[in-house]
Order: C-alpha cells, then structure tokens, then sequence
C-alpha cells in the first residue's frame, strides 16, 4: 500500500515555536519507521504565519536528515514485530472501522449515502469540533501535556520573524489577471464555459472540459461559477458543541 503522510499542524504550537521542530522531526521520524511513500513537514512556525523560507529550509532538512543521516530509511521494516506497535495498529483499525461502519448506516448500507448524510446533517463538523474541544479540555486541565503551553513555560516571548506578504502582491496578481483576460479569445473561454455546463447538466465526466477550458485560461472562479450554478454553494451546518 502506497501512501502519504503529513506531520501534524494540530500539535504545533505558537508558545516557543522552536519546539516544533522537534515534534515534526519525531512524527516526520514515526511516518518514515511505519513505511510511508511521501512525505510532507510542516514548518516550525505555521501556527503563526505563513511559513518563512528560513521555516521551509528547516522542514526540508528535517526529511534530508532522516533520510541521509538516521539509517531508518536503510531497513524495509525495522519496527517489524514490535508488539506495541501492533497493538496501536490494531486500535486504530478498530476504531476506523467503528467509525465505517456508523457513517454507513447512516446511509442505509450505503458508505457513499452515508457520507453524503453526514455532511449535510452535519455529523462531521460535530465530530471535529467535539475532539478539538475534549483536547483543549485536557490541555487546559493539564491532563496533557504541551511543551512550552501548559509545562516548561517561560516568560518572555519566543516568537519569531514571521513571514509578512507584501500588499503589493495582491496588485501584481490584479495585473496579471486583467492582462491574461483582456488577451485571451473570450469566445473560446466562453464556448469551454458552455462544454463544463453541459458536461455537469448530462451527468458526464467534466474532467476534459475543465482541462479544456484551462487551456484556453478561464479562471478558476469562472469555472467553479458553472458549478455553483448546477449545485449551488456548500453551507458549513453550524452544530453545538
């Protein structure tokens, strides 16, 4: 099975920021022991801006490190047979499945009805706002632990230089956005619009349409503007917590 893994931005935090590194580099270390094919680390300082370069860098050499300096690479299993491993192995497939099995009978034996129920009723957002809530409470009755928020704290501040984007940017953007619209053959963009229209209103594949359109550079919000009108816009249900 050939999958990807991402560090988790969830366990960043804002409080001595230099502390992520280190817990990216122990889950960046724990994807690599459990086998995974890609991998992306999140930067020590994305619970504040947007990374910085000096961030990236870091998260970069992190997976360099792992892969050219620690040896967990050389070994195709090297926690095979660990019984702990195994054991979390096994409640993390039990509780996945649990959570199958709940979402498909919310859609009478269907996953895909099941899904789509879920969304509208909410179920996940629920689900997600719950786990963060139940976490916070542990963090804030210190029944877990959080180096640097809840334990080893210190008093001055610890933040960074973060990454400031230039307003500039934003008219650069504007710019170049006008002069792509105003050289393009808007009958093309136009006729491609129409091909995604009917591709959407047959119930076909619209990958080719899309593709197609791009290519004769209708933009994103164009495109998703056909598909607001066939299916409207999706509406987060808000749901106590």
């Amino acid at each position: 099975m050939k999958f990807h893994t991402q560090t988790a931005g969830q366990s960043l935090t804002a409080q001595q920021p230099l502390n992520n590194v280190v817990r990216v580099t122990i889950q960046a270390l724990a994807g690599v022991l459990g086998g995974t094919q890609s991998l992306h680390t999140n930067s020590f300082d994305e619970a504040l801006a947007l990374p910085s370069e000096e961030a990236v860098r870091v998260a970069l050499r992190t997976q360099q490190i792992i892969a050219e300096e620690s040896g967990a690479a050389d070994i195709v299993d090297p926690l095979g047979g660990s019984f702990a491993v195994e054991a979390l192995t096994d409640e993390v497939e039990a509780e996945a499945l649990a959570y199958i099995e709940e979402i498909r009978e919310m859609g009478d034996g269907s996953m895909v009805e099941g899904v789509l129920s879920g969304i509208e009723s909410g179920y996940f957002h629920r689900e997600i706002g719950d786990a963060a809530y139940e976490y916070q409470r542990r963090v804030e009755e210190e029944r877990e632990v959080v180096v640097g928020v809840n334990a080893y704290e210190i008093g001055e501040e610890t933040e960074p230089e973060v990454l400031k984007v230039d307003e500039a940017v934003q008219e650069r953007q504007r710019s170049r956005l006008e002069a792509v619209k105003s050289e393009r053959d808007d009958a093309a963009v136009e006729a491609a619009l129409a091909a995604v229209d009917e591709a959407i209103a047959n119930d076909e594949n619209v990958m080719e349409p899309i593709v197609a359109a791009v290519k004769v550079y209708a933009t994103m919000g164009e495109i998703m503007a056909v598909f607001e009108e066939h299916h409207g816009s999706y509406q987060e249900t808000a749901s106590a917590v």
